[in-house]
């Protein structure tokens, strides 16, 4: 035990005493810094306001009501044209326009879908919207007009719409909205920490092995506890700069909300970020957060660090040997998906059981509430499953870690490592 510490401690103070670790841990805090305030900087100054040229031939749309819009909304300027203009038809910037719409003759009962703004440039979507919601706000007053409805008329039929929103009987924190974007946010965290931080531990192994280093190590320590040394040592960098990951953003999250109320945009992501926190059971989604992390951690950081043994410095033949592992991990996002879309499913409940899938599927179904969406036995079962699946890809890798470490020279394939499983010893 005491040399299995020792190897724990060789990779976690050699990791985190890298320049590498240092830059990628401060790196995150900034980029996540920029996003809030940069959002807020680029959505304020990236406005493109349009003035465009409305050709009407319906015979609806009037110039004094087309002021009164540019002037409630100036992210947009639409002015009436004459049908006869033919410098705006055939070229609009020439005539000070960004493009032109023609109004075809319009029956209010039915509309006209055929409708167009034709510019030499292409727009997106986000810049057209305000053309088309101002257009449309005085085609409704149209239909109003056309149907004698009044202002206070339109007012109640503008309030009595009907909202139907879910309600966990179970859960009263339960919300949809909030359980979807935590649900990828986690699912993803974990999925990224799989691939990255489970490369890191076959790239050392394999480093060590070209450098022969396992060879003196081996003499000291049996391969069984140079292996966890090596999971539990980077399982430890990983899980120390995602704490400190979490103190920066809580300390950006504050600053912000100090200091966010200049910027629209900032102030929409901190207040998002409130109700996150405020609506939904943080305690325990941390808990559960913390503990898929560690078991998908362990449970996949096993079976790369075997590949890792297994090959020697070809780079592409480690790469072909960890695909079939990547794929597992690959497919649980592609689970996690279907988990959000339907949480209570077949396929969210099975993906959540089963071990290499747990840990990013149930991340995705336990921010819609427990007990009612995920009852305590699925959850309980889960954790057992996947303790238990740790604790089989632990020997399983360790089989394969004994032979394949002092291998050199030859390319195994999997049908191989599994002989070295079952071999006896």
């Amino acid at each position: 035990m005491y040399k299995t510490f020792i190897i724990i401690q060789r990779e976690y103070l050699t990791r985190v005493r890298k320049k590498t670790f240092i830059i990628s841990t401060l790196l995150f805090p900034l980029l996540y810094f920029g996003l809030i305030f940069g959002m807020g900087y680029l959505a304020e100054n990236s406005k493109q306001v349009l003035n465009i040229a409305l050709i009407d031939e319906s015979g609806y749309f009037k110039q004094t009501e087309l002021d009164q819009e540019n002037a409630v909304d100036p992210s947009s300027k639409v002015s009436l044209v004459s049908s006869k203009a033919t410098d705006v038809l055939r070229d609009p910037e020439a005539a000070g326009f960004d493009g032109f719409i023609r109004m075809p003759a319009l029956d209010w009962q039915r509309g006209n879908d055929s409708i167009f703004l034709e510019s030499k440039k292409s727009y997106g979507s986000g810049t057209t919207s305000a053309v088309q919601a101002k257009l449309n706000r005085i085609w409704n007053r149209i239909k109003n007009d056309s149907l004698s409805i009044d202002e206070s008329q339109q007012a109640i039929l503008q309030m009595s719409q009907l909202s139907i929103r879910p309600k966990n009987m179970e859960d009263a924190n339960a919300n949809a909205n909030l359980a979807e974007v935590i649900g990828y946010i986690a699912g993803f965290l974990i999925y990224f920490i799989l691939l990255i931080y489970g490369s890191q531990v076959m790239m050392g192994v394999m480093e060590e092995k070209t450098n022969r280093i396992a060879e003196v190590l081996v003499s000291s320590v049996r391969p069984f506890q140079m292996m966890m040394g090596k999971i539990i040592g980077i399982g430890a960098v990983a899980l120390t700069q995602f704490l400190l990951w979490i103190g920066f953003v809580f300390l950006i999250y504050n600053v912000t909300k100090a200091s966010g109320n200049n910027m629209s945009a900032a102030s929409e992501i901190v207040g998002t970020m409130q109700e996150v926190i405020t609506g939904i059971n943080m305690p325990l989604i941390l808990f559960c957060f913390g503990f898929y992390f560690l078991g998908g951690f362990f449970f996949y950081s096993s079976l790369y660090a075997a590949i890792g043994s297994a090959v020697n410095e070809d780079l592409r033949e480690a790469q072909s040997l960890s695909f079939p592992v990547t794929m597992l991990v690959i497919i649980s996002i592609a689970l996690m998906t279907t988990a959000i879309a339907n949480p209570t499913g077949p396929i969210a409940v099975w993906g959540s059981l089963i071990p290499f899938s747990s840990p990013i599927v149930m991340m995705a179904r336990i921010p819609y509430g427990v007990p009612g969406t995920v009852p305590w036995w699925q959850l309980g079962l889960s954790m057992l499953l996947l303790i238990l699946g740790f604790l089989g890809t632990v020997w399983f890798a360790a089989k394969i870690y004994r032979t394949g470490i002092l291998m050199y020279g030859k390319k195994p394939s999997w049908g191989e490592m599994l002989k070295w499983v079952f071999r006896k010893s």
